[in-house]
């Protein structure tokens, strides 16, 4: 069972959704690998959450609005990996077996302090202070792409900052590594 294209206005919609989901992609793999802190993992996000934008694409009543409603996908598609991850059992793989997997996105981030600092705050406010900084999303922009109040963006940013500045402040003092 595949996609109607004549449901969602037939080819020109199709060529749309592309031309818009494309436009997104690398800010998108940004934004993801920064919440889960793998470039593969994020790429599978991306993948996830051009999935369910695709599917969701019919419901979409302003194109204008794309940008938004993706990354409010993308970030509901990210806190549901960051959830399971937390609640997955890891099993130590004998010593014999070896990967040589390199993931450069997550060395880079183990490499920079503050990279270390964001991965530790949690997802929530992770998710915040990277809007913010990193995309440099307003207050009110974050807290429609998070679906939640003002409030509880102004909250999560103070906390995931504060948290943030602990951690810095602790690693300048440990003769810290940048």
């Amino acid at each position: 069972m595949g996609i109607n294209a004549d449901r969602i206005g037939g080819v020109a919609s199709d060529e749309r959704f592309l031309r818009l989901a494309d436009r997104e992609l690398r800010l998108a793999h940004g934004l993801a690998a920064y919440l889960l802190g793998s470039s593969s993992e994020a790429e599978d996000a991306v993948q996830e959450a051009i999935i369910r934008a695709w599917r969701g694409w019919p419901r979409l009543r302003d194109e204008e609005r794309f940008q938004p409603w993706f990354e409010r996908i993308l970030l509901n598609v990210c806190r549901d990996r960051a959830k399971r991850r937390g609640r997955l059992r890891v099993v130590e793989l004998e010593p014999l077996i070896t990967l040589s997997v390199s993931d450069p996105f997550k060395a880079m981030l183990d490499r920079d302090a503050i990279g270390r600092a964001l991965s530790m705050l949690p997802t929530d406010q992770r998710a915040v202070v990277v809007l913010r900084f990193w995309r440099d999303l307003s207050l009110e922009d974050i807290a429609y792409r998070l679906e939640v109040p003002v409030g509880t963006v102004k909250s999560r940013l103070h906390h995931g900052l504060r948290a943030l500045r602990g951690t810095m402040a602790g690693t300048i003092a440990a003769g810290g590594e940048t």
